[in-house]
């Protein structure tokens, strides 16, 4: 049985915080903005595992 691919956390808010490197509205970086459609299903579901610690982050920084 096939499972359907990780679809991606977007939030349509596209702004990256300069200070983390990060979207502030869905916490991933440039890079796996760009990469997502390319990465296995395993990495693109580690990274929805530590998107809202990098939300949060950006939220609490002082």
């Amino acid at each position: 049985m096939k499972l359907d691919r990780i679809s991606s956390p977007c939030k349509l808010i596209c702004d990256l915080d300069l200070e983390f490197g990060l979207c502030k509205g869905c916490g991933r970086s440039r890079e796996e903005i760009a990469l997502w459609t390319r990465l296995s299903d395993a990495r693109r579901a580690f990274i929805m595992t530590e998107l809202s610690k990098r939300l949060l982050s950006m939220k609490n920084k002082t």
